[in-house]
């Protein structure tokens, strides 16, 4: 064959091993899993639109901009119009108002019959409690006093209903608590300040609640996976680390990533925590990092393994690239550590007059 032949070979092989370029929308591509998935599709040369309420997006103009609140339907087909595309990833939850059932629905049914897949991002959470979770396992009920939970739950069970009745081309993923670089939640970081400092860390009650972790950019990885296997279809998917950490182990694992020595933990119980106003997230009575003190819920990943070849980032790996990261930026504002303070003072006084 001549060198001219062999080069067009070489080409025309090269070629076929480029995955087809597609139209993805990104419902919520501008924080944390969303701004890294985007990347990721621009960085595989897909062309790429994310859908949020600003004018401008923070990605630039690499993608295109779709301005509406996912919660109204109606902003969300004008926004979209005639534009047709072979992946939309649902990807956004409104933390102040909440993103129901019925939002999620009426958001899919604009691109029913008019989309080759759609990802819905739901979380551990959407099985209410318990432990060891299977992907047909039951969902939480819709009377769940979580919000959050209820959320999640109904929103699967109303996109699973749409792919039974009309075969809408649904995949959903189910992570659990999601860690990495630019986390927006006070996680990793709430840790990282009070070992810098040198400060001990509350361990509520005996720290023994389990905990199950997913690095982001595995979950990233996974949600572009099911857009390409044409067999991801239809199902759900747990995603996660395989082994669930106590939380005494958790806060180990984060000093170890820093490079620190083994921290000071003071285990104090859970309910002289509330009663002296702990919080388990956003406000300064936090007490162990951003809604890290929640009851355990976690998931077996063995079908994920199995149908996605999925192999997640060992823990400790993915808390090294993280702290890295957080040591090059700040995303938080200096820690106060009053409402620690007085309730490590009362805790000790409590032990004095036991004594």
């Amino acid at each position: 064959m001549s060198p001219a032949g062999s080069a067009a070979r070489n080409g025309a092989n090269m070629k076929a091993q480029q995955p087809d370029t597609r139209r993805i929308l990104v419902i919520g591509g501008t924080q944390f899993i969303g701004r890294l998935l985007v990347a990721e599709l621009v960085r595989r040369g897909h062309e790429v639109y994310i859908l949020h309420r600003r004018a401008r997006n923070p990605i630039g103009k690499q993608v295109h901009n779709l301005v509406a609140d996912r919660n109204d339907a109606a902003s969300v087909r004008k926004a979209v119009g005639a534009i047709r595309f072979d992946a939309v990833f649902d990807n956004v939850y409104d933390w102040e108002h909440g993103t129901t059932g019925a939002h999620v629905e009426a958001t899919a049914q604009i691109f029913d019959g008019k989309v080759g897949r759609y990802v819905f991002m739901s979380s551990v959470a959407a099985y209410g409690d318990g432990l060891n979770h299977h992907e047909g396992d039951a969902l939480a009920p819709d009377d769940h006093p979580s919000a959050y939970v209820r959320d999640k739950a109904m929103s699967e069970r109303a996109l699973f209903r749409m792919h039974q009745r009309t075969g809408f081309p649904i995949v959903t993923l189910r992570p659990p608590f999601v860690y990495g670089p630019g986390n927006p939640f006070y996680r990793e970081a709430f840790f990282w300040d009070r070992f810098r400092a040198g400060r001990p860390v509350i361990l509520p009650s005996d720290g023994h609640r389990l905990m199950q972790f997913v690095y982001v950019h595995d979950l990233v990885e996974l949600a572009i996976r099911v857009v390409e296997q044409r067999n991801a279809i239809g199902h759900a998917f747990n995603t996660a680390n395989p082994r669930a950490l106590a939380q005494h182990e958790v806060v180990l694992e984060i000093a170890r990533a820093g490079g620190f020595k083994e921290p000071r933990l003071i285990s104090i119980p859970r309910v002289m925590i509330q009663r002296a106003g702990g919080r388990a997230m956003g406000d300064r009575s936090l007490y162990f990092g951003d809604y890290f003190d929640v009851p355990a819920i976690t998931e077996i990943i063995t079908k994920a393994q199995r149908m996605l070849a999925f192999k997640p980032t060992e823990f400790q790996t993915g808390l090294k690239l993280t702290y890295r990261s957080y040591l090059s930026r700040r995303r938080f504002p200096k820690p106060d550590f009053t409402f620690e303070d007085g309730l490590l003072s009362q805790f000790t006084n409590q032990i004095h007059r036991s004594a």
